[in-house]
């Protein structure tokens, strides 16, 4: 009985203050935009998309469709802010080298975005068991080259898992015709990509009804590469010093024995555990077994 009439008195009281909140407000004079502006220092406005957009150097349909969905991921990734500051910050740190290996393969640079979509350039594992940059599978990596076990996993090699990447690419540009259905297909997979070409009886990404996620990919793409391009029109300010450095300040050793734990490898070699894994994470346990491969590991000079 009691606790209802506190419930009671308590949404009586609740409406009389909100009365008054409105009474306050009704009467108070307009407030002109400075004041605004100190009370709510925020612009948010939509981006411009009535203009010419491409991927890799193909132009996106300029249709009411494609223009809407391309409109969402501009504004999700715009106002997605500590996410997108932070690839922003790595991208200094990994696109040179990521550019790079793209131009050696004849890749367009567009792909660069495509790791960012994939794990914010970040060493991730997803719940299908993806891994790194690229997000290989391990069968799928193992057929790119890469070496993957308990010790040692390439698909966390930035270097070795982005050539396995364009392998990869262009081989689904061969199979399927353009980059944008090459990008379509790596997130759902070639399979699938083909067997809704044939049951939707369409060619090009843009005219097929996909999953949501793979609807959105390309798109998601696009804004990316809008945003990280030219970071200051959507808002994003980083001084060149906030930028994340490169790890580039490194000598190779060639491994071609059993480690028996990087802790006393990295100590060896005047750095720490931590550092060595920092620069190498593709090594993935405390030690490696070496019959037959060699391996070459960075080591941080200071």
């Amino acid at each position: 009985m009691r606790d209802r009439l506190f419930a009671r008195f308590g949404l009586i009281g609740g409406c009389i203050f909100s009365f008054l909140v409105f009474i306050s407000y009704a009467t108070e004079e307009p407030l002109d935009d400075a004041a605004t502006a100190n009370n709510l220092p925020q612009l948010v406005r939509a981006p411009d998309i009535n203009r010419q957009f491409d991927w890799a150097g193909e132009m996106v349909p300029f249709t009411a469709d494609a223009r809407e969905r391309l409109d969402k991921e501009l504004m999700v990734n715009s106002y997605y802010h500590s996410s997108t500051l932070q690839v922003i910050k790595l991208s200094n740190r990994y696109f040179p080298m990521i550019e790079s290996i793209l131009r050696e393969y004849g890749v367009p640079d567009d792909f660069k975005y495509l790791a960012v979509a994939e794990s914010g350039l970040r060493h991730a594992r997803s719940y299908a068991d993806a891994c790194g940059f690229w997000q290989f599978r391990k069968l799928a990596a193992k057929e790119y080259g890469l070496e993957v076990n308990s010790e040692v996993d390439e698909r966390y090699h930035v270097e070795k898992s982005t050539r396995a990447a364009c392998k990869y690419l262009l081989w689904l540009k061969g199979k399927f015709g353009t980059w944008t259905d090459a990008a379509a297909a790596y997130n759902v997979g070639p399979t699938n990509y083909k067997k809704e070409r044939t049951t939707q009886r369409e060619e090009s990404f843009y005219d097929m009804n996909l999953n949501q996620e793979t609807a959105r990919y390309v798109f998601r793409l696009i804004a990316l590469k809008e945003i990280m391009s030219q970071p200051e029109n959507f808002g994003f300010y980083v001084d060149p010093q906030e930028l994340y450095m490169p790890l580039d300040d490194y000598y190779e050793v060639t491994v071609d024995k059993t480690v028996n734990n990087w802790g006393d490898f990295a100590h060896e070699h005047g750095t720490t555990y931590r550092e060595l894994k920092r620069y190498n994470p593709w090594l993935r346990d405390n030690h490696i077994t070496v019959i037959k491969n060699t391996y070459q590991v960075k080591i941080p000079r200071s």
